[in-house]
């Protein structure tokens, strides 16, 4: 373990990225996407997904967040781009590379309860 008494394990749809991970961690990664965990459910105590979701459509985004709840015992926490004003949102538009869903966090909160989500979450804005 990488700390006495946590046991972890990650995921990541790119096998050049698992391949080529730090050693230490290497042995904690698979190849799979966000929409399809490799995981039991309720496995879990935290869930975390850092700048992956805005990265899926929405069909994906939709099966990726179920996911999360399948697979955790309660404590999550997601992280994702979103805006609060046209200059965000257009700055978000220029940034991004594979960004799919532009959402406004109150259109995030909409789809998190949707999908039965009620974690904590977080929003990174292109001010």
């Amino acid at each position: 373990a990488l700390v006495d008494g946590l046991e972890v394990a990650g995921i990541d749809v790119s096998e050049y990225a698992v391949t080529n991970a730090k050693p230490e961690i290497r042995d904690f990664l698979q190849v799979a996407g966000a929409d399809s965990l490799p995981f039991p459910d309720k496995g879990f105590d935290l869930v975390l997904s850092l700048n992956v979701l805005h990265n899926l459509r929405l069909p994906e985004l939709d099966r990726a967040l179920r996911e999360i709840v399948r697979v955790g015992r309660g404590a999550a926490y997601l992280n994702v781009e979103s805006y609060r004003n046209e200059r965000e949102k257009a700055n978000l538009l220029y940034w991004q590379l594979t960004c799919e869903p532009f959402f406004a966090p109150e259109e995030w909160a909409w789809l998190f309860e949707r999908c039965g989500y009620d974690g904590d979450y977080g929003f990174i804005f292109f001010e």
